[in-house]
């Protein structure tokens, strides 16, 4: 039987996950994936990835594989875009489910759902948590090896077998990132605390290998096989020459995580900076320290020492701290407790509030100033009252009264508030204004545009500086594949050109073209596309 703690845990994650998952994609990460996916369920090859065509080795496989499937799979119900993301939310529930048994094992029963909370309620964890890019994956592989990290002390073969998996899935989702950083953390538990210094440890690596290895030499052999050039390209282009080639990386990288990481990891950082001033002295060997400071402490390296640094791939390190963080809540002094409760409940009322009052602004018109602003900076955006949005939004919103007025005082309950105060914010924000996000965000209304100045006929579209995000949209919207003047192939001759650029900087294409069309996203001032048809035949 489900515990009423683990049923709480499971609805509010439910909760977490669902809103933001509906909308089209957007700009850079989740726009290439999809088109990724979009070429996979064309009828690409799953060993050599491929985007308009072309292979794009950015990553591994596998969660383009498992967002195809969701794609298929739920595309009768839903558009083929948003069926693919079902495959982030699937991916969310695993990283949590499986970041409260790391907890479990490492605290007690109780921690689990503590585990999974604090993890939902890191700031940067929000937003990229529900979007669809492959680092998904590469989180619930990694959740997964920390449980079998924390299994082993009890069941060895068994935890051996969920750090092969993790390790291996992480791979298959990401690259050689995930092996290189839970490699080190199992070389280096051993010689940090005694409770991985046995035979039974050595017995659960051996069963880590034996799982991990089909997970980490099928797709590279099947690759090297069947390009052996373009396998060297991501072994050494996408994974190696992170760490290897000039760049941004050591003190510079880890000041950057170190930077982002009060806002990215709130409030967890500051409760595993707690936990770890309560275990100093002989309570810093417990295994529930020493392995999540110890996969921090690793990760936060290897990461430092890869370039470029980008927040996104900060996402690993809030595994170790919600772990490292799990009991500190009960540790603290009844005054702490208080000052979280309170400070969570007035500050995601005050959002809520607010939230709602630019709804209306937004939908009804009311104020009016404010209406015409939240149109002047988003243009193009139809309001009105719709039902739906309204509904859920007013249900988020009555969770959140409820549970305000529901939970008793206990260690436990700012823990939860937090988390359901997150939930609740956000849940607002992706229903409330993603039908305006999306009115900016998305490709779709200029790519209307576009397809509405094409001529009748005309044999293919070249295109010049046009970028990876919006090629892939313009397939999947227009069913346009651009003929790049940068690929190394053979081009054909085109009679349209498509040039992406600046607004006040046009590129000269030469008296051989004139200009048929000039669009952008709204309200976007940085972008522009224009549209030339050929003024004079090519030469055969």
């Amino acid at each position: 039987m489900m515990s009423q703690r683990s049923l709480l845990m499971s609805l509010l994650c439910a909760a977490w996950i669902l809103p933001g998952l509906f909308h089209d994609p957007w700009k850079p990460d989740e726009a290439y994936t999809f088109g990724v996916i979009f070429d996979l369920l064309q009828g690409g090859s799953w060993v050599v990835p491929t985007l308009t065509g072309e292979p794009f080795l950015d990553k591994p496989p596998l969660f383009y594989l498992t967002a195809a499937a969701t794609a298929k799979l739920f595309s009768f119900a839903l558009p083929l875009h948003d069926a693919a993301r079902v495959a982030t939310g699937l991916w969310m529930a695993a990283t949590f489910a499986f970041t409260a048994l790391a907890g479990r094992e490492l605290y007690g029963t109780r921690y689990g759902a503590v585990s999974a909370l604090l993890l939902l309620g890191c700031f940067g964890f929000v937003v990229r948590g529900h979007q669809l890019i492959t680092d998904v994956a590469l989180l619930a592989g990694f959740a997964m090896a920390y449980y079998g990290f924390a299994l082993v002390l009890r069941r060895p073969t068994a935890g051996g077998v969920w750090i092969g998996t993790g390790m291996g899935i992480s791979f298959l989702a990401n690259g050689l990132l995930a092996p290189m950083i839970l490699g080190a953390v199992a070389l280096l538990l051993p010689a940090l605390a005694r409770d991985w210094r046995s035979r039974s440890y050595a017995t659960a690596l051996a069963a880590a290998a034996v799982t991990a290895a089909p997970w980490l030499t099928i797709w590279p052999i099947l690759l090297e096989r069947q390009a052996p050039l373009l396998f060297e390209d991501w072994l050494w282009g996408e994974n190696l020459s992170r760490y290897f080639s000039q760049g941004r990386g050591g003190w510079a990288g880890t000041l950057y995580y170190l930077k982002i990481l009060p806002w990215y990891a709130f409030p967890a950082w500051l409760l595993a900076l707690w936990a770890l001033w309560r275990a100093r002295g002989p309570g810093i060997s417990r295994p529930a320290i020493v392995l999540p400071l110890t996969g921090f402490v690793v990760t936060l390296v290897v990461l430092s020492s890869s370039s470029p640094a980008r927040e996104l791939y900060a996402l690993p390190l809030l595994l170790p701290l919600a772990l490292l963080a799990a009991a500190a809540p009960e540790s603290l002094r009844r005054s702490a407790t208080n000052a979280w409760y309170w400070f969570s409940a007035m500050t995601f009322t005050f959002f809520v509030v607010v939230f709602w009052f630019y709804w209306s602004g937004l939908e009804l018109g009311m104020p009016a100033r404010l209406h015409e602003h939240l149109h002047r900076i988003r243009p193009g955006y139809e309001p009105g009252f719709k039902w739906l949005p309204f509904t859920l939004g007013v249900a988020y919103t009555l969770f959140w009264l409820t549970v305000l007025a529901s939970f008793k005082r206990s260690p436990m309950r700012p823990v939860v508030v937090w988390g359901a105060g997150i939930t609740t914010t956000w849940a607002l924000l992706a229903i409330l204004f993603i039908g305006w996000a999306d009115n900016a965000k998305s490709y779709r209304s200029m790519i209307v545009s576009l397809q509405q100045a094409l001529p009748g006929q005309y044999d293919c579209v070249a295109s010049i500086e046009l970028g990876e995000s919006q090629r892939a949209l313009l397939h999947y919207f227009a069913g346009i594949v651009t003929q790049r003047q940068e690929a190394r192939v053979a081009r054909r001759e085109c009679d349209l050109l498509l040039v992406q650029g600046r607004p006040q900087l046009e590129i000269v294409t030469g008296a051989a073209w004139e200009k048929i069309w000039e669009g952008a996203r709204p309200g976007d001032k940085d972008e522009r596309y224009r549209l030339y048809r050929r003024a004079t035949k090519p030469s055969s």
